[in-house]
């Protein structure tokens, strides 16, 4: 198996077809295996099967098992309503909820992998097909061969324009700007709490990472341009400032302590009609985009990681066996990531605020939400709740 990328899907897909005895090689692009990345929301759903990996420990010694989630009045600071997590969120969906920066995720996983696994600063540049197989071509000259390819290389993917064709991205109409900050800048923050500040033109989520020392934030606002699709694009302190100008002094708090910035505005695509041909498959980004919303992007590239792994370990034996893998993983997968893809459009912080519901006569002072947003956190959470329930490997035997 050649498992093209080296991110938090590659990784893991990695780990699982490794466990299961099979052969694998992972190509990455970058010279050195780093995540500059911010934080990630790692759902019961993706930490049951990291658990089953093996990293339920380090994930208690690097990430934050939120206490709580707090909505508050982005002009004011008035707590509009608050949803227990911690224990209540592990008994009531069978795995804890976790915070973790990206950083530690992906040092987690690459410890899984054993020496020479691994080959740095490959750029695939493209690939052939054929019945015997898949042959990789690489930017340095070299090549490689594989019986199965599995395109974890992001949203855009060389794999995925080869399996799936081009595909024109939708800009979502807000752009988020995303970083860490210091907790000891931002005092008034508990650090077992995440926080979500809604009402106004903007809202800012903040969380705690790297065991509390850390707050990862992410301040989405509205964007009436159509800047490039980028993970790496920067923003400015400024330009941060400048958002979260009106808000709340834990806020402006936040906004104080802002350093670096990563400028990420949010496009959209439509699911995919297929992810695989015969001995070439699709995991994660590559396979299926989705706005952050529901914070499910790390966890469903998690979920396929396993399910890819089950299905290629009882492979039919044959010319055709690779085939008939991948079509089991497709089928068990693309049904449940459209769902997650599209849900994530209104979903999640998108329901507080100016959207919440709220009665005809009810009229938000600026920068307060409507009085409907305790009912709004409570949908929030109903929307995520089946697929924090949902345990892919609980599906794949029943499959």
């Amino acid at each position: 198996m050649a498992v093209l990328g080296a991110g938090i899907g590659g990784l893991t897909a990695a780990a699982a077809l490794l466990r299961r005895g099979l052969d694998v090689q992972v190509y990455e692009q970058a010279g050195e295996l780093r995540e500059v990345g911010v934080g990630l929301h790692l759902g019961s759903n993706g930490a049951r099967l990291l658990h089953r990996l093996g990293l339920g420990a380090e994930l208690d010694r690097v990430a934050v098992r939120p206490a709580a989630m707090e909505v508050r009045s982005f002009g004011d600071g008035a707590v509009f309503a608050r949803q227990p997590m911690g224990k209540t969120w592990e008994a009531e969906y069978g795995a804890p909820y976790y915070t973790v920066h990206r950083a530690d995720l992906l040092a987690a996983l690459a410890a899984l992998i054993p020496p020479g696994r691994l080959a740095l600063g490959r750029r695939c540049t493209g690939f052939e097909e054929s019945d015997a197989g898949v042959r990789l071509a690489f930017a340095d000259g070299t090549e490689a061969t594989a019986d199965v390819l599995v395109g974890a290389d992001g949203v855009h993917s060389v794999v995925r324009r080869a399996v799936a064709g081009a595909q024109r991205p939708v800009f979502s109409g807000v752009t988020a700007y995303r970083g860490v900050v210091p907790a000891g800048e931002t005092p008034s923050l508990a650090r077992d709490t995440m926080f979500v500040w809604a009402g106004g033109p903007s809202r800012l989520l903040a969380y705690p990472v790297s065991g509390g020392r850390l707050f990862t934030f992410v301040a989405v606002v509205p964007d009436g341009g159509a800047a490039p699709e980028s993970w790496s694009a920067t923003g400015s302190a400024d330009e941060v400032v400048r958002a979260l100008a009106a808000g709340e002094p834990a806020v402006r708090e936040i906004a104080a302590a802002v350093g670096e910035v990563g400028r990420w505005s949010l496009w959209d695509r439509e699911p995919l009609d297929r992810w695989s041909t015969a001995r070439t498959t699709l995991l994660g980004d590559a396979a299926h985009p989705m706005l952050p919303h529901h914070g499910q992007g790390a966890n469903q590239a998690i979920e396929d990681a396993i399910a890819l792994a089950a299905c290629l370990a009882r492979t039919p034996r044959g010319p055709h066996g690779p085939a008939a893998a991948l079509d089991d993983y497709e089928r068990l997968r693309r049904p449940h990531t459209r769902r997650v893809q599209l849900g994530s459009r209104d979903g999640g912080s998108m329901r507080l605020g100016g959207d919440a519901p709220a009665p005809a006569s009810a009229a938000a002072p600026a920068g307060r939400p409507r009085e409907g947003s305790a009912a709004a956190l409570g949908s929030m959470v109903e929307d995520v709740g089946w697929v924090q329930r949902y345990d892919v490997e609980a599906a794949l035997a029943d499959a």
